[in-house]
C-alpha cells in the first residue's frame, strides 16, 4: 500500500506552486503574452504548462510550508521578481508608442486617436499602429520564445527562495531612462524630416503672405510624414531586434547575483 504523508505533499504542492508564482506573474506583465484580449484561462494554462516543464530541472525547493509565513513571503519575492522581468520588456513597446506619439504630433495627428484596448487609454493613430508592427515582429524574431528562455534561465541564476539582488532594481530604473533615448532614436528621422519642411514652410511664408500656411502646411506635413514613416520601415525591425535583446539583458540582470 502506497502511503503518502503531509511533508511529502508539503513538498510537491512547494515545487509546484512557488515556480508558478514567478511564472503566471511574469506572463501576466510581459508583453504580447500578457495582453488583455487574451482570456485569463490561457494565460494559466500556459504557466501551468511551462511550471511542469521547468519545475523538474530548476532543483529542490525551501523547506517551507506553502501556507506559512515564510512561504507567503516567498511567493510574494516571486511576483516582485516575475513582475519585474515582464515590465522590463514591456517597456520596449512603450518606447515604440512613445516614437509613434512624437511623429503623430509632428505630422498633425495629435487629434487622431482611438481607444486602446491594451492599455485602457485613448492614444493616437501612429502610436497604435506602430505598436502592432512592433507586436508582429517580435513575434517574427522569436522574441516570445528569447523572453520564455530568459524566464527558465532566471531559476538557475536566482533560485527560489533567494532575494532578489538590489542591483536588479537599479537595472529596472536605467533601463526604463533608456527607453526615452530609444523612443527618440526611433522617431529621429521622422522629426527630422518636419522639421525640415516646417522650416522650409516658414520661409515660403515669409516670402509670399499671400498663402495660406494652414492650407497647404497640413497636407505637405502629412504626406511627407507618411513618407519618410515608409522608407525608415526597412530599418524598424532591426531596431527591434537590437532593443529585444537589450530588453534580455536587462532581464537577465534583474536575477544577476551580486559579484
Amino acid at each position: 500500500m502506497i502511503s503518502i504523508t503531509s511533508a511529502q505533499l508539503e513538498m510537491w504542492l512547494a515545487a509546484l506552486v512557488f515556480p508558478l508564482t514567478r511564472i503566471l506573474a511574469m506572463i501576466a506583465s510581459s508583453p504580447i503574452l500578457g495582453n488583455k484580449q487574451i482570456p485569463a484561462r490561457v494565460k494559466v494554462g500556459l504557466s501551468v504548462l511551462l511550471t511542469i516543464i521547468i519545475a523538474p530541472n530548476i532543483g529542490a525547493m525551501p523547506p517551507v510550508s506553502v501556507g506559512s509565513p515564510q512561504g507567503l513571503l516567498i511567493m510574494i519575492q516571486q511576483i516582485i521578481i516575475g513582475v519585474s522581468m515582464g515590465f522590463t520588456m514591456r517597456l520596449i513597446f512603450t518606447a515604440v508608442e512613445m516614437a509613434g506619439e512624437l511623429a503623430g504630433l509632428q505630422m498633425g495627428l495629435g487629434f487622431a486617436s482611438f481607444y486602446d484596448p491594451v492599455n485602457a487609454v485613448h492614444s493616437p493613430i501612429i502610436a497604435q499602429w506602430l505598436g502592432m508592427v512592433a507586436a508582429l515582429a517580435f513575434l517574427a524574431i522569436n522574441g516570445h520564445l528569447y523572453m520564455l528562455t530568459a524566464l527558465a534561465e532566471s531559476f538557475r541564476m536566482l533560485p527560489v527562495g533567494d532575494m532578489m539582488p538590489s542591483q536588479g532594481f537599479y537595472a529596472v530604473a536605467s533601463w526604463g531612462g533608456s527607453i526615452f533615448a530609444y523612443a527618440l532614436q526611433i522617431s529621429l528621422p521622422i522629426l527630422a524630416a518636419l522639421l525640415i519642411t516646417n522650416i522650409a514652410l516658414g520661409i515660403l511664408t515669409r516670402a509670399a503672405p499671400q498663402l495660406n500656411l494652414f492650407a497647404i502646411g497640413f497636407p505637405i506635413t502629412l504626406a511627407i510624414g507618411f513618407l519618410v514613416l515608409a522608407l525608415s520601415m526597412p530599418h524598424f525591425i532591426p531596431m527591434l531586434d537590437r532593443l529585444t535583446q537589450e530588453g534580455l539583458g536587462a532581464t537577465l540582470n534583474l536575477v544577476k547575483p551580486q559579484q
